[in-house]
């Protein structure tokens, strides 16, 4: 496994490589989650081809008071994960910015909601951070987890706007047995905490049951996953919204292509989830 830590010298592989690379993009402390993002990369590589994982724990998607000093850097771990994984190319670099940096990529229509008004510029430093990254490993492809739903719905629409030669590949969220999704953050969670972080999936799933059923009212699945949130002591919600998996605008009335997304406060911890429901 090539390790490559400054921009100058992935650019340069890049320019050099011949076979079909696929880009995982991650901000480390790697788990089984991540593992399935680089199993698919591998699939979209093929056995001859490149896939490439980058960590950067990237300060431009923090908001000012948030968990960007904590957040975990088990970087060794992470190193020997890649190996382990089969992963030909891990960029970790430590000159990605500029200390006078002034240009910035950003989403206007998507990113107006959900995480997007809950943590103002956040997806400014998303888009600007995978934008450098296909700039700098000038990938095929990129592989992004659906569990993050909003984010994978901007990169999409940069993408595109942008006229990226990039194939942007979805993956279902990874899940525990009791149906926790698969983050970096759940390490934050103590025992108790953890068992009540199960109330999301929990929440979610009551939803699809009623709208399986015939429930069309958004209003009302929105409080029926709100009462079932509420029976988690440590849990407050940030947000619950039912909208269009494609275009993010929330719904009234229930109708083909709907996604239920929330993020949900643990005791300290911010955790984020969706799931389709038609």
């Amino acid at each position: 496994m090539k390790i490559i830590e400054t921009v100058g010298e992935v650019q340069a592989d890049a320019r050099e490589r011949t076979s079909r690379s696929v880009l995982v993009p991650t901000m480390g402390a790697l788990h089984r989650g991540h593992l399935e993002l680089v199993r698919v990369a591998r699939e979209h590589a093929g056995k001859d081809g490149e896939v490439a994982v980058s960590i950067f724990v990237n300060p431009l998607q923090f908001e000012p008071g948030s968990d960007f000093e904590k957040y975990p850097r088990p970087e060794s771990v992470d190193e020997n994960v890649c190996r382990d994984a089969g992963v030909n190319l891990l960029f970790r670099p430590n000159d990605m910015y500029f200390d006078d940096r002034s240009v910035y990529v950003e989403e206007t229509a998507l990113s107006a909601g959900l995480c997007g008004a809950a943590r103002p510029g956040h997806f400014r430093g998303v888009c600007t951070v995978v934008a450098k990254l296909f700039n700098l490993l000038a990938p095929d492809a990129a592989v992004f987890g659906e569990k993050d739903h909003q984010q994978l719905a901007i990169i999409r629409r940069m993408v595109r706007d942008l006229n990226f030669p990039i194939e942007i590949i979805g993956v279902p969220t990874v899940r525990e047995a009791d149906g926790l999704a698969l983050s970096s953050r759940n390490q934050y969670l103590n025992a108790d905490e953890r068992a009540q972080a199960t109330v999301l999936y929990r929440a979610m799933t009551r939803v699809k049951e009623l709208a399986d059923g015939g429930q069309k009212s958004v209003g009302e699945l929105i409080d029926v996953a709100k009462g079932v949130i509420a029976s988690a002591k440590s849990a407050r919600v940030d947000y619950i919204s039912i909208v269009d998996a494609d275009n993010l605008q929330p719904l009234g009335v229930l109708q083909p292509n709907a996604v239920i997304a929330l993020a949900v406060f643990v005791g300290k911890t911010r955790l984020i989830d969706n799931l389709r429901l038609w």
